[in-house]
């Protein structure tokens, strides 16, 4: 009877899940808040730096993947172990995973910087926005030795459950974005205006602040013992290696899929200053739904991992579809309002009546695409959440193919109008969805052991 009690636990109601997503979506629409606030100041100062913004904060991205992607295997092995019940484990894979991602921000802060100034002027035909995308990445690859090491705590909050320490982070953070921005970018309180420097220089900081937070907050709220934090453990190779046999495969496939979305907008911009600058405001805006996507996703894969640790495989189908439900929920009514209402949402990016009126069918286009992106992330982060990333890595690297296919051959090819760019959405979705959903359903997955 006992047995059976603990493993009843395992069962996660819509209200344990929303109790768990919740603080999750909160920090990611902080984050996202990161890139929007960038936006919001930048279109106030001008097309050129708008544009650059997106380039360069994609470019960013690509790279800040890679550590994401480790910190999503650590994330899983986390999870794992925290439904086994092996607390003490934990904290050793914290530790060792902070090692890796210090390392690996410097590495990609001085890969980033030899590179960006050869490869930039090759891929971006406007010579303005090159410049202005070089002067944004120059301070913005500061925040990697940041943001590498919140993507840690974040894997540890989200792996035991403890995701409400998230928004108060999330919160700080885009507060202290909004106050540099303000300063940085505009020139307040005697600084100089340093425009898309300003914005750059601003995001490093409030990562920064983000770290200080989570170190404070986890030294004085967290049992430390319990988790096996209270001294870091020595740097060992061998187990390092055991974290990236989970962690590899997602921090290639984040990279990959992030570089065919850096494609995207490098196709785009090759259509014109105004396409990319349209295309850079509705990214922001679809970050908003995205984000309640990305949560639930993250949710899923946190319990999924947590239900096999537990031994309640049996539930781990019917976890993802409470999952998908309650994501359509929130998006698809959130998406009605940006459809019926794109010039009020639009205004809040850019004061610039044409940019304005040029981005509204781009807007329309994306609203329809959360009917197959939503079930499509949250299936795939369900994949991810069993444990086998290679497999994951595998079906997103399908579904890359054929999402790069067919932006070429609109763009690059037909050269078709940057609405319809965004149907490129739907493909990824449709792809991805089909390919998780089957190898779900298959159940090989029951048989995978990390």
């Amino acid at each position: 009877m006992g047995t059976k009690n603990a493993l009843t636990e395992k069962v996660y109601s819509g209200k344990d899940i929303m109790r768990i997503a919740y603080p999750i979506l909160i920090s990611l629409l902080m984050e996202q808040m990161i890139g929007m606030t960038d936006t919001a100041f930048l279109g106030r100062v001008g097309e050129v730096e708008l544009g650059a913004a997106a380039i360069a904060g994609i470019y960013y991205l690509a790279v800040f993947m890679m550590g994401f992607g480790f910190g999503i295997g650590a994330q899983i092995l986390i999870a794992r172990r925290n439904g086994e019940k092996h607390y003490g484990e934990i904290g050793e894979i914290f530790y060792q995973g902070i090692y890796f991602m210090l390392g690996l921000a410097l590495f990609a802060f001085v890969l980033t910087k030899i590179i960006s100034p050869l490869l930039l002027p090759v891929i971006v035909s406007s010579p303005h926005i090159c410049e202005a995308a070089l002067s944004y990445i120059d301070w913005r690859i500061f925040g990697f030795f940041f943001s590498f090491i919140a993507v840690m705590f974040r894997a540890f909050f989200v792996g035991t459950t403890q995701t409400k320490t998230l928004t108060l982070n999330s919160v700080i953070m885009v507060l202290s974005n909004v106050v540099f921005n303000y300063i940085l970018v505009f020139g307040k309180f005697g600084f100089p205006a340093l425009g898309i420097a300003g914005a750059a220089i601003g995001s490093s900081l409030a990562e920064l602040v983000s770290v200080v937070f989570f170190i404070l907050y986890t030294y004085r709220r967290v049992d430390l013992v319990k988790y096996g934090l209270v001294h870091p453990v020595r740097y060992s190779w061998r187990k390092l290696r055991r974290m990236l046999d989970v962690s590899f495969w997602t921090m290639i496939q984040n990279f990959i899929s992030l570089s065919t979305w850096f494609l995207f907008f490098l196709f785009v911009e090759h259509l014109g200053e105004r396409a990319l600058a349209v295309t850079n405001v509705v990214r922001n805006i679809s970050g908003i739904p995205f984000m309640v996507v990305a949560a639930f996703a993250s949710t899923c894969s946190a319990l999924v991992s947590n239900l096999i640790g537990a031994g309640r495989e049996d539930m781990v189908m019917s976890t993802i579809r409470q999952h998908v439900r309650l994501t359509f929920m929130i998006v698809l009514p959130m998406v009605g309002c940006f459809a019926l209402f794109p010039r009020v949402i639009l205004g809040v990016y850019t004061n610039i009546p044409d940019l304005i009126a040029a981005a509204i069918p781009s807007l329309w286009v994306y609203c329809t695409t959360p009917l197959l992106i939503a079930p499509g992330n949250i299936y795939f982060q369900a994949v991810s959440g069993t444990g086998n990333t290679r497999k994951a890595f595998i079906l997103e690297l399908v579904t890359l193919s054929f999402y790069t296919l067919y932006i070429y051959v609109i763009i690059q090819h037909l050269r078709f109008d940057v609405a319809w760019c965004w149907t490129s959405e739907h493909v990824y979705g449709f792809c991805i969805l089909l390919l998780c959903y089957a190898y779900m359903r298959g159940g090989s997955w029951k048989l995978k052991k990390i």
